[in-house]
């Protein structure tokens, strides 16, 4: 078993494996009726039921070479993917969530989008421009992208708060890297943890209560797969933080917003120690 594909219910404190393959998969998304995922693997978006079955290829057309940077709009209707077949570099593109042909967004690459603003009109991403990390907005139609970050450190993995007034994201700017937020205008910029572990891809719940994020042992500075990781729940302020479980993971295993819309579920990526 390489990859497997969980969900962790914060009430109970239970896991549930929902599918275990020998291939490399990641970056599970939850639908919006919660009923299936959207995962990557191969460089090819699969739906997976949460009721049993093999994944189910969503069609990206000319788009096979997807990365683990991936989401449902709120509405359920569209899929924004990140994909490098075109440019060769990860540009990111929307279709239909159904799937169909993609449409770019951004001529600016390397681009890697992270997450949708609670009204579907805006996109966050992670770009690179002059080998320079930093986080970026845009309009799902396109236009100019608005950068919120100027190279304090490398910042990456923003996700939007469910209230739209917030946007997490991690940054090295003090070092380790951290969680911090920012305001969609790009003021105000906040730090949210202060751990001794690297932190990376802060997710917050639907319901605004939780923040959830991936966190490394402190002297790791990126975000590479096969590692002991934890997943750690704390407040959207802030604060004392629980580890809720410790895995073998990393890369691929909460890369992208994967919350279920009731706010209590979430899905992960589980990988197994090659021998």
């Amino acid at each position: 078993m390489r990859s497997s594909v969980e969900i962790f219910d914060v009430v109970t404190g239970e896991t549930r494996v929902v599918w275990q393959t020998e291939r490399l998969v990641e970056a599970p998304n939850f639908s919006r009726d919660g009923r299936f995922l959207v995962i990557n693997g191969d460089g090819l978006l699969y739906r997976l039921s949460l009721d049993g079955g093999e994944p189910v290829r969503i069609d990206t057309g000319f788009a096979t070479r997807c990365n683990n940077d991936h989401g449902l709009s709120p509405d359920g209707r569209l899929l924004a993917i990140s994909d490098k077949t075109e440019f060769g570099r990860s540009a990111i593109y929307v279709l239909p969530a159904e799937g169909g042909t993609p449409r770019l967004v951004t001529t600016r690459l390397p681009s890697y989008w992270h997450g949708w603003s609670p009204d579907g009109r805006e996109l966050a991403y992670c770009g690179i421009r002059d080998d320079l990390f930093d986080i970026y907005t845009i309009s799902v139609a396109g236009g100019e992208e608005r950068r919120l970050t100027s190279g304090e450190g490398r910042n990456d993995g923003p996700d939007w708060s469910p209230d739209g007034e917030w946007i997490y994201f991690n940054s090295s700017r003090t070092g380790r890297m951290q969680i911090w937020r920012i305001r969609p205008d790009g003021s105000e910029p906040t730090r949210i943890t202060d751990s001794p572990y690297g932190d990376w891809f802060p997710h917050p719940s639907p319901d605004g209560r939780h923040l959830l994020v991936l966190s490394y042992d402190g002297d790791v500075f990126d975000h590479p797969r096969d590692r002991d990781v934890r997943l750690r729940l704390m407040d959207m302020d802030g604060g004392d933080a629980r580890v809720l479980f410790a895995l073998f993971g990393g890369q691929g295993t909460i890369n992208v917003p994967n919350w279920a819309p009731d706010g209590r579920r979430f899905a992960f990526v589980r990988y197994a120690p090659e021998a």
